[in-house]
């Protein structure tokens, strides 16, 4: 067991003075209480990954600088995150590999799975890297990944390959993050997931009895089957003692939902706080937030026509100049993101990746895709143009998976590791 040599803060330590409660940023005092062996040892705050898309792209002439390395000039989509440049970076030449579906959007079922022929008959995909990440730390915050989304698919799928509900509304995602239920809630959230187990129990019984009566496929089937369960069980285990915890207090009062489909960037901020506080109290590690585009006008002063229909510019003059105001209000409301991010002490210990499955919207491409990568604790302040040789995108996701603590040389149709501190 960890034994302390200086006195450590509980996680839920406040500031309180003059009628106010303030929840406390991650302190490395804190550690003992929520880290790892390895992480407490050092005396490390936990990593964290954090993966954003904006599914309708990004014109990306407006955000990949001319120059490579870190004299580069500030493109339109850069100039909001001008105070930050030193804890970003952007990555050009990166592709997921045959994104060749009937359309072009079906690639944002893989942007973090790297399974290749979305949308054509027989195509399953595979784990979303968070999920990979989740399946190997999360047993060590209440939830083992949030997966949110400014509608309602998400960016998240399951080891089975089967993709996982978003949370739209910010004010239940507050609610199940940071509001207690009354004792008799509780109790009977405990009693479902003792149920759940005694169901599982059940039904590890019967299989191991069938077990012996397959042929050998379906017996390697049967026993994939009952890992699946196991770790099922292990997690309801695990939610049955968080169950029974209070959860964190915070100085931010629940978020009102926003009714209007067409806010994109309201909505966006929203959910971006929400991440914040996440983070924040240690709820979490690993986050996926998936924005969605539209077929209508989003509410941004100077858009008068549909984005969906402005992403698909021809290189129409005008369309270009309307769909610039859009992509600028997305990274002027990411901008404002890392600044919190900073403010709170997480930005070097989350790594965040920001962009799109689509290179080129216009014509569905999913070549070079747009990407920052900030925060993390990487060498920053560069434009890093990948080669040809080592762009396939699922590379960098070894390296954040392998950050992030999971043992893995490799992920979906990775060729190697992209070290973005080496690139």
């Amino acid at each position: 067991m960890y034994t302390a040599t200086k006195r450590h803060l509980d996680r839920r330590v406040f500031l309180r003075g003059t009628g106010t409660v303030l929840a406390l940023p991650f302190l490395e005092a804190m550690v003992p209480a929520f880290a790892t062996k390895a992480q407490a040892a050092v005396g490390n705050p936990p990593p964290r990954f954090l993966a954003m898309c904006a599914t309708l792209g990004f014109h990306t002439p407006f955000l990949f600088p001319k120059e490579t390395g870190g004299d580069y000039a500030l493109t339109p989509y850069l100039e909001p995150l001008k105070d930050l440049r030193k804890d970003f970076s952007v990555i050009s030449g990166l592709q997921h590999m045959e994104q060749n579906g009937a359309n072009g959007h079906t690639s944002e079922m893989t942007w973090l799975t790297s399974a290749k022929h979305p949308g054509l008959a027989g195509f399953k995909n595979t784990i979303s890297i968070d999920q990979l990440i989740a399946e190997q730390i999360g047993s060590q915050t209440r939830f083992p990944s949030l997966i949110l989304g400014t509608g309602s698919d998400s960016l998240s799928w399951s080891s089975s390959g089967v993709p996982l509900p978003a949370e739209s509304s910010p004010s239940k995602a507050f609610t199940q993050l940071f509001i207690d239920g009354t004792p008799a809630e509780v109790a009977a959230q405990v009693r479902n997931l003792k149920r759940g187990r005694s169901i599982l129990d059940t039904v590890m019984g019967q299989a191991k009895k069938l077990h012996g009566d397959l042929g050998k496929r379906d017996q390697e089937k049967l026993d994939e089957y009952l890992s699946a369960v196991r770790d099922l069980e292990g997690r309801l285990v695990q939610n049955e003692e968080w169950a029974q915890k209070p959860k964190p207090k915070v100085d931010a009062k629940p978020p009102t939902d926003i009714q209007s489909r067409t806010d994109a960037i309201g909505k966006m901020n929203l959910m971006q706080d929400l991440v914040v506080l996440a983070l924040q109290t240690d709820s979490t590690r690993t986050v996926t937030l998936r924005l969605n585009g539209m077929n209508a006008v989003p509410e941004i002063e100077g858009v008068k026509n549909d984005w969906h229909n402005l992403s698909h510019h021809g290189q129409d003059e005008a369309k270009i100049a309307e769909l610039e105001i859009i992509e600028k209000a997305e990274f002027a409301a990411f901008a404002s993101f890392l600044t919190k991010l900073k403010a709170a002490s997480l930005l070097d210990t989350t790594a965040v990746i920001f962009g799109s499955n689509l290179g080129n919207a216009s014509s569905h491409s999913t070549a070079n895709i747009p990407l920052v990568l900030a925060g993390g604790g990487y060498r920053h302040g560069r434009h890093i143009a990948i080669d040809k040789e080592k762009h396939v995108f699922s590379n960098l996701f070894v390296s954040l998976a392998q950050r992030m603590g999971v043992e893995t040389d490799k992920f979906g149709f990775s060729t190697g590791v992209l070290d973005v501190n080496q690139a």
